[in-house]
């Protein structure tokens, strides 16, 4: 009887039934849990006259854009991020300014690409005059902390500028399901911790106007547990773990503030300081190359007011212009001096639908291959991204110069060397790189 039953059309249609109800049902709950306004452009302008709009700012440390599924990532790596970038702005070309931490976030904070930030070698700090987006917070009301578990963000070199509370988190036992692949890492705790420092954070100061800088670090650490272990043994896969796992310790966090009612009024940006490469060409790791697979990085916003289908930016961007865009948007005067510019424009134009014709910037990545290595010569490797190209030149120790030029369109890998077949192409972005160092 019960096997004539599963056969019949009627167990499939009460079947159906009851998939849609739960369906409608989970459909429900996430307005519950999301009761944000829908928003349009003029929802933009009143940002800046918003008096209660806090920022929760996520560096996700070593976190490379093609390995998310918003960006197009075939892997259910960050249903987390896919989320807010589904009713949020997601910038499709965003570049960071480095592939080592300290150099990047030095340029990142400041809004100077790093020859300005001047924080390109082991032993280099920030400017006395430098100055820095929490400063301007603080000075606009703002109670301001950071908690980071990457110790190149130390207040040590000046990057704590304005921030009342710059702390690393506390660190809890260990599960035991956690597991590290990693085999250079030093660091103790998880990302855990800074959730848990995060909460109370918020509890304490939920009423108050304020910034929270939160540096995330369990994928430099390749770190891993029995849930987030999904897709293999090798370190591309654990890699994709990792950045599950970073998504679920994220999913907590924003849980709670859904909970207590902040993300209403909260600006929340997600970016990473620098990717990291897997044989794409010979190269492991970062901090040592500045091509695509380490310099091309998420970034993600937020809003109060939810976004139907998301907002993509096409224009290329920066972390440089990160801080201009926030502060714009807030309508607080911005940066004294930075080489990044307000992607508030852009922002408009592709909410009316139209791309931004007045974006025409590039974007640059520099590192010093010695940076660690305080008796060695300088190394130079410089790329820059224009005009559907990125040119890639290297100064060697000894003179020697080696340039490359990658068709980002026809080559999304950016693995064939078209140099001696666009040379006008190279002259161009040659000249530009010479123009912004």
């Amino acid at each position: 009887m019960w096997k004539r039953l599963v056969n019949s059309r009627a167990f499939y249609a009460v079947a159906l039934v009851v998939l849609f109800l739960a369906f409608a049902r989970s459909q429900f709950r996430l307005e519950e849990v999301d009761p944000r306004p829908l928003g349009e452009v003029a929802d933009i302008g009143l940002l800046s006259e918003s008096t209660d709009l806090n920022i929760i700012f996520v560096l996700i440390d070593t976190l490379r854009s093609d390995r998310l599924g918003t960006y197009g990532y075939e892997r259910d790596t960050s249903p987390v991020l896919d989320a807010l970038a589904a009713d949020g702005l997601r910038f499709a070309h965003h570049m960071s300014q480095s592939s080592w931490t300290k150099c990047s976030m030095a340029s990142l904070w400041t809004g100077l690409y790093p020859t300005a930030a001047g924080v390109t070698r082991f032993d280099d700090v920030l400017a006395a005059d430098a100055e820095m987006p929490a400063e301007v917070l603080k000075r606009n009301g703002f109670v301001t902390t950071g908690l980071y578990r990457n110790g190149w963000v130390e207040g040590y070199f000046g990057i704590d500028k304005g921030i009342d509370v710059s702390t690393r988190p506390a660190s809890m036992p260990l599960e035991d399901s956690i597991r590290r692949a990693n085999p250079t890492v030093k660091e103790v705790g998880t990302d855990v911790d800074a959730i848990a420092a995060s909460k109370e954070f918020l509890r304490i100061h939920g009423d108050d106007r304020w910034f929270l800088y939160l540096h995330l670090m369990d994928i430099h650490e390749y770190l891993y547990d029995e849930d987030s272990a999904l897709f293999g043994s090798d370190y591309s896969s654990v890699y994709d773990s990792s950045i599950l796992r970073t998504n679920l310790v994220l999913e907590e966090l924003f849980r709670f503030m859904k909970a207590e009612g902040d993300l209403d009024n909260t600006l929340v940006g997600i970016t990473a300081d620098h990717g990291e490469a897997f044989g794409e060409r010979g190269i492991e790791g970062h901090a040592r190359w500045v091509y695509r697979e380490t310099t091309d990085v998420p970034l993600i916003f937020s809003l109060p007011f939810k976004i139907p289908g998301g907002l993509v930016v096409n224009s290329v961007t920066r972390n440089i212009d990160i801080w201009p865009t926030i502060l714009d948007l807030l309508g607080i005067e911005g940066l004294a001096a930075s080489d990044g510019v307000s992607q508030r424009p852009a922002i408009v134009a592709a909410l009316e639908g139209n791309e931004n014709p007045e974006n025409s910037e590039s974007a640059l990545a520099h590192l010093d291959r010695n940076w660690g290595r305080r008796d060695a010569p300088v190394e130079n490797t410089v790329s820059i991204v224009g005009d559907g190209y990125r040119y890639v030149l290297t100064q060697r120790v000894g003179g020697e110069v080696v340039e490359e030029l990658f068709d980002l369109e026809n080559d999304p890998a950016e693995l064939e060397n078209v140099m001696e077949r666009e040379a006008e192409t190279a002259d161009a972005l040659r000249l530009s790189l010479i123009h912004i160092c």
